[in-house]
């Protein structure tokens, strides 16, 4: 194990801090999606991000991108897209006459999959080996991506109109599903003085230190006491009148690297029951499907209904001391 000092923890949680403030004046009120985002990053983990159009989803992954110091590509996903468009393919070099790998934008460190749910399942395939596999196979080669590989996904929830609803494999890839909602009155102000505000110099997080933060996740203690309630909340997602289906065993193993994560990015060397409310409805909020009966009672607002059963069911359960 990493050994994680006093003082390399305080430096992080103040890193991290420094970043989000900086994003946060370019992006309005993104402080806590930054958190989540750096979650899943020294996780190994992906995002998925739903809102309307116009809430700055592009500008945040690229701001991020830029502050951790890693390359960044997007996509902007349509249904006439191929599996190709993602990986790339193999080309005749007229010079070497030989095929050649043309590489696809999904060799990057950081990929914005916008709109993902506007391509076809053959190309959500072909993302999901990337996702989970961090390898892409083209022309029977098996090519690895580059480390470290996120993936952040957009989608809006409002058109349904010519999309294709993501299967539950690769939305269950997702370790969590941040729902974007209009700016505060206060945001939205700040967004037309944003212009006025001198950007200040920074330096990049860098590849180097991001893979040494995801070794270092090993050294965060987490007791058995904390492990008993991250699973009593999962199963208890599985025995829910109003849940048709609940949270898999792989959602626990996820829900345990979060939580400390969340823990060493608040500058902690062991988990405590706050990291685990914390991330408790980004982290399920796409991995249970309410039964119809549960829908007609929460009159259809589904993002509302679906969180409110995820705190209720995380109330019930007594948390550690």
């Amino acid at each position: 194990m990493v050994e994680l000092t006093e003082t390399a923890l305080l430096n992080l949680r103040n890193t991290v801090s420094r970043i989000q403030k900086r994003i946060g004046q370019t992006v309005i009120g993104s402080e806590r999606i930054i958190r989540f985002m750096f979650i899943c990053l020294i996780t190994d983990n992906h995002m998925l991000l739903e809102g309307v159009p116009g809430l700055a989803k592009t500008l945040l992954a690229n701001e991020f991108a830029r502050h951790m110091g890693l390359d960044f590509k997007r996509i902007q996903f349509t249904p006439d897209m191929l599996p190709s468009d993602v990986t790339g393919n193999m080309m005749f070099n007229l010079e070497t006459r030989r095929m050649e790998l043309r590489k696809g934008p999904i060799y990057t460190n950081i990929l914005l999959a916008d709109e993902l749910n506007r391509t076809p399942p053959k190309v959500h395939s072909a993302l999901l080996q990337g996702m989970e596999e961090k390898s892409v196979s083209i022309g029977g080669l098996t090519e690895m991506l580059p480390e470290p590989f996120f993936v952040i996904a957009t989608q809006n929830p409002i058109e349904q109109e010519g999309t294709f609803p993501l299967a539950e494999a690769l939305t269950d890839r997702f370790l969590f599903r941040y729902n974007l909602s209009y700016p505060t009155r206060e945001e939205e102000i700040s967004i037309l003085k944003r212009d006025s505000i001198a950007e200040q110099p920074y330096d990049p997080l860098g590849k180097e230190r991001i893979m040494a933060l995801r070794s270092q996740l090993n050294s965060v203690a987490i007791s058995d006491d904390i492990m008993n309630y991250i699973v009593d909340i999962i199963r208890s997602t599985r025995e829910d009148k109003r849940i048709y289906l609940g949270a898999s065993p792989r959602t626990t193993f996820k829900y345990f690297l979060a939580a400390r994560a969340n823990a060493l990015v608040n500058g902690r060397d062991y988990v405590i029951p706050e990291d685990v409310k914390f991330l408790s409805k980004e982290l399920l909020n796409h991995r249970i499907i309410l039964n119809s009966e549960a829908m007609v009672e929460g009159n259809g607002d589904t993002v509302s209904i679906v969180n409110s059963v995820i705190d209720e069911l995380v109330n019930r359960i007594e948390a550690p001391k």
